[in-house]
């Protein structure tokens, strides 16, 4: 259901960090990465983005240490060479590994063939390489503080430079920084202690002194091969450290490959690595099986059913029992259809419709009865609670239910008796309630629609139960309008599906479009969900009231509105956002304002970013986005875990059950709420990863986009046909040296003057599309004489061979393309 729900506000961005400091493996690395090459100062400053006389220093101290150990070899003036690679890797080995490594296991340099860059070539889908993750620094020879001085936290990594330690149980607290080299290992995730060293600009600075939880030691990266050693770099450009494997723990692993590795060991020296082992092989990197199965494991989700779990559905019956069908009302003589997606399999709602004697109309939400198969305590129970949501990724689905299930039992296919649990409306033609009932069903579909069909009854209102379809539309229509008239949000998100090949292989990229069958089933499923919450609610009228799941939305907070106010007011919109009341209002009526527009997308986008995120819980705090004073899910429950605790709690009360505990209901709509935030994460990378492989066949083509997002390195197109979005650098931006102007939203020429921001329209060419890094680059397209370009290019070689601490512009200090989002790396999702 397209709603304003799943949104998350834009924030200001963070302070930028100070450069991180040069740690002698980074330094190495530069090397062990090019093991033929000569490597000059110059050449190594520029690698390992050196802007400071501080840095400079750091690097030829390293140099020196490197070389007198023998690690390098001086050839000349300021040029070096790796000197010994059984040496180079013996050095980086933690010291566990090191002794029990044979001489005979230490790698030799690899043939200059054999190198990651020579493997995957110099083609533009895979040109951009990504420098080693290293950033520590040797040590901290700083006085430990007293115990009393520290703070417990979670971790959110920012950037690879430095993360925030989010305090517990402290909402008004600020965020601690604490930089990479001293967070002890800890990942996205971890709760760890942390000792407060400093404030700096205001803010709480400090150093991660134990890491008291781990949630998930694994990360998944593609391995380089080094003899018989392996390094994994990660996927996530925020994991800021590689994982060293010894020969034993690489399972035949090949350079290049796309690995999941487990890390069994953290070494207490930040100049070590963390060393794992590798526990799956997806596969060479770059082919869709092996980077869609990485994003599985990055995000943490299941490639299979655990064998108990799969025997335990396959021996549920599909046997109906007559005394069972005695305690259902029976829907089977009644007219009844579903209406889903052409490609479905798993139908969880079904419509029925007959009209009553009083010239009203008798409207049925019959929902698959999930609970009458996966009873508490089983396995399919616990297998389902964990999962908490099916994940739609682009080329397939990883269930929260075994297919036996999912597809079969509770599927309300054609032409089949099925178990449901239903919410029967009395409406009239005006769409106006009259009576609801809730309670347990068995219906029999008569036909099973796809939205095509169904739009195609809507449209030239012919057909089988074209008549039924209609009606059925009109009161939807009627619904919806009161909806909006009582303040629901009309922003919605574009979504975007792919045409694939056998093998998975993308074949054009297209906007879903939203036509009335898909609003009608909308709507009647809104209904559902809100008169159940509702009548849970109003079963006791005083407090504490019987516990329900809801799922709620915050109005959102005053100071994202504002800053929204801001930004839409660069186009000329303006908000009024004093009574609260008239929020909705606002909004809806921008909606309709840049409804065709260029900035249609970026508004509307913003927009429902600056609402709160929605949520499940057991507090009835109403839904802003939709209007709603109690909303809940009931209507999915083969495919969301939250709708099975909406079904079991419901059918408690309706056989007059005492209230339910809140808390162990409340912990598991938390549990809900946070795998549904990984799913979304999980799906969105999916995305990007075919928007990126599709662009590789349009490699020098030409599109129009606009701009989406901007940012120090350079500014995010998305191009209107297909929605694919990539980085056009500022660097790269033809005719001037341009700026970042963060306050006013927009980028601007140096001497030109010349204003691009967000929204504008830009033609651009497609550059290169990196299947590794899922990133896209773009280059403007570019109408100049031709002397021009080539003088501009004469300057802009000249300019890259000054030191990057001299550069009187920012335009070039930027690395990569996109990553999928445009804010700030320091930015923060809360």
């Amino acid at each position: 259901m397209n709603t304003p729900e799943n949104t998350g506000a834009p924030r200001a961005k963070r302070e930028k960090p100070e450069p991180a400091p040069i740690s002698q493996d980074l330094v190495l690395r530069a090397f062990t990465d090019n093991p033929t090459k000569v490597l000059a100062y110059r050449q190594l400053s520029r690698r390992l983005g050196v802007t400071t006389k501080g840095q400079r220093e750091e690097i030829f101290a390293h140099l020196k240490v490197l070389r007198k150990n023998g690690l390098i070899t001086l050839l000349q003036n300021d040029e070096y060479r790796l000197a010994d690679t059984d040496a180079v890797a013996t050095a980086l080995m933690p010291s566990s590994v090191r002794k029990s490594t044979k001489k005979a296991d230490l790698p030799v340099a690899p043939p200059r063939n054999r190198s990651v860059q020579a493997e995957f070539g110099q083609d533009p889908i895979v040109h951009r390489r990504r420098s080693a993750g290293f950033d520590y620094v040797d040590g901290d020879d700083r006085p430990e503080r007293a115990p009393s001085n520290t703070v417990i936290g979670t971790v959110d990594l920012a950037t690879p430079n430095f993360a925030f330690v989010v305090p517990e149980g402290t909402g008004d607290s600020d965020d601690i920084r604490v930089f990479t080299d001293q967070l002890k290992f800890a990942l996205q995730g971890d709760v760890v202690r942390v000792r407060m060293r400093s404030s700096r600009d205001g803010r709480p600075v400090g150093d991660v002194v134990e890491v008291l939880k781990r949630v998930r030691p694994e990360i998944v990266g593609r391995i380089q091969i080094q003899g018989t050693l392996g390094f994994v770099k990660p996927d996530n450009r925020k994991v800021y450290f590689d994982v060293f494997v010894p020969p034993h723990l690489l399972h035949e692993s090949r350079n290049g490959d796309k690995v999941l590795v487990r890390i069994n060991e953290f070494p207490e020296d930040s100049g070590r690595q963390p060393v794992g082992e590798v526990i799956r092989n997806f596969g060479a990197a770059g082919g869709n099986e092996a980077e869609i199965n990485a994003i599985m494991a990055e995000f943490g989700l299941p490639f299979e059913f655990p064998e108990e779990v799969e025997t335990e559905s396959e021996g549920i019956s599909e046997v109906i029992q007559p005394d069972e069908i005695a305690r259902r009302r029976d829907f089977r003589a009644i007219t009844t259809f579903t209406i889903d997606p052409a490609d479905a399999k798993d139908f969880d709602d079904a419509l029925s419709i007959r009209k009553l004697d009083n010239g009203n109309w008798e409207i049925g939400v019959h929902i698959a009865d999930v609970t009458h198969y996966v009873r508490p305590g089983t396995e399919l129970e616990r297998e389902g609670k964990h999962r908490a949501t099916s994940v739609y990724l682009v080329d397939r689905v990883i269930p929260m239910l075994p297919e036996r299930l999912s597809n079969g039992l509770c599927s309300l296919r054609p032409n089949e008796d099925k178990l449901t649990f239903s919410a029967v409306f009395e409406l009239d033609e005006a769409g106006k309630l009259y009576e609801s009932w809730f309670g347990k069903t068995i219906i029999h579909s008569d036909r099973r629609f796809s939205y095509e069909e169904a739009q195609e009854r809507i449209e030239s209102k012919e057909g089988e139960y074209a008549e039924e379809i209609n009606v059925m539309n009109d009161m939807a229509h009627k619904i919806c309008a009161q909806r909006f008239k009582q303040g629901a949000i009309t922003f919605e998100t574009q979504e975007v599906k792919f045409r694939l090949d056998e093998a998975g292989k993308p074949l054009g990229v297209y906007v879903k479009e939203r036509k009335d069958a898909h609003k009608m089933i909308e709507e009647f499923m809104l209904l559902a969900n809100r008169k159940v919450a509702e009548f849970v609610f109003n079963l006791k009228k005083t407090k504490p009231r019987f516990t329900m799941v809801y799922r709620t939305h915050d109005a959102p907070e005053p100071e994202r509105l504002q800053t929204f106010a801001l930004f839409a007011q660069k186009f000329g919109y303006k908000l009024k956002l004093e009574n609260p009341k008239k929020i909705s209002t606002e909004l809806n009526n921008l909606s309709s304002e840049v409804m065709g527009k260029p900035e249609q997308n970026v508004l509307q986008g913003l927009a429902i970013r600056t609402m709160s995120k929605a949520i499940y819980t057991t507090e009835p705090l109403g839904h802003f986005g939709l209007a709603f004073d109690h909303y809940s899910h009931f209507t999915s429950p083969i495919r969301r875990y939250p709708d099975m605790m909406a079904h079991r709690l419901l059918e408690h009360y309706l056989l007059g059950g005492k209230n339910v505990p809140a808390e162990p209901v409340e912990d598991e709509c938390k549990h809900s709420s946070a795998r549904e935030k990984l799913a979304a994460n999980a799906e969105r990378a999916s995305i990007k990863f075919k928007q990126v492989e599709f662009m590789a066949n349009e490699i020098g083509n030409t599109f129009k986009g606009v701009v989406s997002g901007l940012t120090e390195r350079g500014m995010y197109i998305e191009i209107e046909e297909n929605k694919c979005e990539g980085m056009v650098r500022i660097s790269d931006i033809p005719g001037d040296f341009y700026e970042l102007d963060k306050d006013n939203y927009r980028i601007v020429g140096k001497n030109n003057k010349r204003i691009i921001q967000f929204g504008d329209e830009m033609m651009v060419v497609v550059k290169s599309a990196n299947l590794l890094d899922r990133t896209i680059d773009f280059e403007l397209v570019d109408d100049r004489p031709d002397f021009v370009k080539k003088r501009e290019a004469e300057e802009r070689k000249q300019r890259s061979s000054e030191p990057r601490g001299y550069r009187d512009h920012s335009g070039g200090s930027g690395k990569g393309g996109s990553k999928g989002g445009k804010s700030s790396q320091g930015n923060r999702r809360r």
